[in-house]
């Protein structure tokens, strides 16, 4: 009996003339709930020949066409049926499976928690099949990579590679869902976009049009929401699952679970290769960079970073936001001639069979990596941004420019950690501060939040986009800006602090993060960092181009510990650090390095009240006078890491 008369498959269906086949599995779960998933193979009988199989778990619909998929950046986004054909014609079966609750799938969808199981379940049964030779590669981005770090937490034996792309929780209370405590807006914006696709939608048109209808901005303005005063109230399994989402802001049991928490469980993830993609304005550069570093020291299997200078999931892309890193920015032309290809040599590689294909030619040697699919891969290929003319392109954005680089860790190699003290007037120094006492104070009213302005955003449409924007000129575009327009660093609750003009080039790579002495007025507040490099004015920019390269925040009750929050005694000088995702740019010589720090982010970031109540239910807010101290006895500074360590300021 070949595999399509059981009952969890359909007959095959020819595709692109016979040259490709699929068929409709119903895959059962442990609590016997089925998934709908397609089967590609290069014929009608897979069963001939036991192949690995290639397997991505979405949310998105499994015949989906995603803009994520982008192959080449001269070429329209694949079908799934494209990209399927081109494994199986590199002697691979693909499997497309729709996550619980989603498309054809039975069940409730509930983000995230979930798929650890669905997955593991998914891979026993695949590898029972006659089709399947035991190695299951697990391949996606964003969401389809959140599901493979979940399946590895749950051990999943057969699981042979992952190829992580833009996605996969090392903690999500660190990135993704939460950062230093506060709450990741674009879970809302997600919510609210993908409700719209529901099957629930889907099948109820009046629902469909209700949603369709919905004023995000206006609904953001309308903040914090209720059970039943949402608009989501007419879907309850979106809305219940989003508000607890909301609620559970201290790091307990709902973030130690397995398809959220990779880091509590890289013990049970199998001993198997990796490739860890990312960008550096993508929501999950810290999970990206962990997952990696972590395997590579725990697993005798190799694991590999490759990180762009894109947004989320747009590695064909030249450009993020206003922002244009040049001819070398995308992946395709020059780490391989396209993205599918790029997976397909690596695929081969992490299950030794390089050779039993023909690589396609092209590439561009000087981008860096390994274009032609020859050598050893590089552990590190980085995007390193930086070095551009600083002058506007035809399409009005600022050439900022950059080049491939490679290491074999990361940080390279080559970079130390050198600390930048903060000043009251408004530097940025090497030498630790003299004074007695020294502080800058500020009013933060949580009523005017600072908005946010690009950084490490995605889903986040209609109220924020994520890229490098300058912040000398927030518009119309900007959630919270208004007339005039002014540089946001012109608010009096930012306090901004930059280095003298650099004398040389100074290439910055690595983590980054703010030791801060504060204190406050209120029982509970916010500090935020943003780290900017700062271009000298030029007759397309006459004020300069302030350019976000990465930021953080952290909610100041947590100051001793994410699982019990305490709340600050007003007054009290507390030392907090802030951590921002890691980044990289080479800051010119003429350049500045810029740091800005304030109380808010939004509506990237949910906004504290000032009040000590909980965010997600708290209706009254308070303004809070807030202070940091930058003395000798509270020497606030900025940490990153440079090239060359200190020297580079020298």
């Amino acid at each position: 009996m070949t595999s399509y008369d059981t009952p969890h498959t359909c007959r095959p269906e020819p595709l692109q003339g016979g040259a490709l086949w699929r068929r409709t599995l119903r895959i059962p779960m442990r609590d016997g709930i089925r998934l709908a998933a397609d089967l590609y193979s290069a014929s009608p009988e897979p069963e001939a020949t036991a192949l690995p199989v290639l397997l991505e778990r979405t949310p998105y619909g499994r015949r989906a066409r995603r803009g994520s998929d982008q192959d080449r950046g001269d070429a329209p986004v694949p079908r799934p049926e494209d990209i399927a054909r081109h494994f199986t014609e590199a002697r691979y079966h693909v499997v497309r499976q729709d996550c619980r609750g989603r498309g054809d799938s039975g069940g409730t969808f509930v983000k995230y928690l979930g798929e650890g199981p669905d997955g593991a379940d998914t891979i026993a049964w695949l590898r029972d099949q006659p089709w399947c030779d035991g190695r299951v590669v697990m391949t996606g981005v964003s969401y389809s990579a959140h599901v493979q770090a979940a399946a590895a937490a749950e051990g999943a034996p057969g699981l042979a590679a992952m190829f992580q792309d833009s996605g996969g929780f090392s903690c999500a209370y660190d990135a993704g869902m939460r950062m230093g405590g506060a709450f990741e807006l674009k879970q809302v914006t997600w919510a609210l976009r993908h409700a719209l696709h529901s099957p629930e939608a889907a099948a109820d048109p009046v629902l469909a049009e209700a949603l369709l209808r919905v004023d995000v901005t206006g609904w953001f303005g309308a903040m914090p929401w209720r059970p039943g005063c949402t608009p989501l109230r007419h879907l309850p399994a979106y809305e219940a699952y989003l508000l607890e989402q909301w609620r559970q802001d201290t790091f307990g049991d709902y973030y130690r679970t397995p398809a959220i928490y990779g880091r509590g469980f890289y013990h049970r993830f199998p001993d198997a290769p990796s490739m860890h993609l990312g960008s550096w304005y993508d929501p999950y550069v810290r999970s990206t960079i962990e997952n990696f570093t972590a395997l590579r020291e725990l697993k005798s299997a190799p694991s590999y970073l490759v990180m762009g200078p894109w947004t989320h999931g747009h590695r064909c892309e030249t450009h993020a936001g206003d922002v244009d890193f040049g001819p070398r920015a995308p992946l395709d032309g020059n780490l391989a001639p396209s993205y599918l290809e790029f997976r397909r040599r690596w695929f081969d590689r992490a299950l030794g069979r390089e050779g039993e294909t023909e690589p396609e030619g092209g590439g561009d040697p000087d981008g860096g990596g390994d274009p032609d699919g020859e050598g050893d891969l590089p552990a590190v290929q980085y995007f390193l941004m930086g070095g551009g003319d600083g002058r506007r392109n035809a399409a009005g954005r600022m050439r900022h420019g950059g080049a491939w680089h490679t290491d074999t860790q990361w940080p390279p190699a080559s970079t130390a950690s050198v600390a930048l003290y903060l000043t009251t007037d408004g530097a940025l120094i090497t030498t630790p501060p003299t004074a007695r006492a020294a502080s800058v104070t500020y009013d933060f009213d949580s009523r005017h939040p600072v908005p946010t302005m690009g950084g490490q955003v995605t889903s986040g449409e209609p109220v924020m986009t994520g890229g490098a924007y300058d912040q000398n000129a927030p518009d119309a575009r900007v959630y919270g800006a208004s007339e005039p327009y002014l540089p946001l660093d012109s608010r009096p609750d930012v306090i901004s602090l930059s280095t003298p003009p650099l004398e040389r080039d100074v290439v910055l790579a690595g983590p980054v993060s703010a030791r801060l002495h504060i204190s406050t007025t209120a029982p509970d507040t916010d500090f935020t960092i943003k780290l900017i490099d700062v271009h000298p004015p030029n007759a397309d920019y006459p004020h300069g181009f302030a350019m976000n390269l990465t930021d953080g925040i952290v909610r100041c009750r947590f100051h001793r510990s994410w699982e019990q929050p305490e709340l600050l005694t007003p007054g009290e000088v507390y030392e907090i650090e802030v951590t921002a995702p890691d980044t990289a740019n080479r800051f010119l010589a003429g350049h500045r390095i810029r740091l800005d720090i304030s109380s808010s982010n939004f509506p990237r970031f949910d906004v504290n009240t000032n009040t000590g109540e909980p965010e997600a239910t708290a209706r009254r807010t308070a303004i809070a006078v807030n202070t940091v101290h930058m003395d000798a006895e509270h020497p606030s500074h900025l940490r990153v890491w440079l090239e060359g360590g200190a020297s580079a300021l020298a």
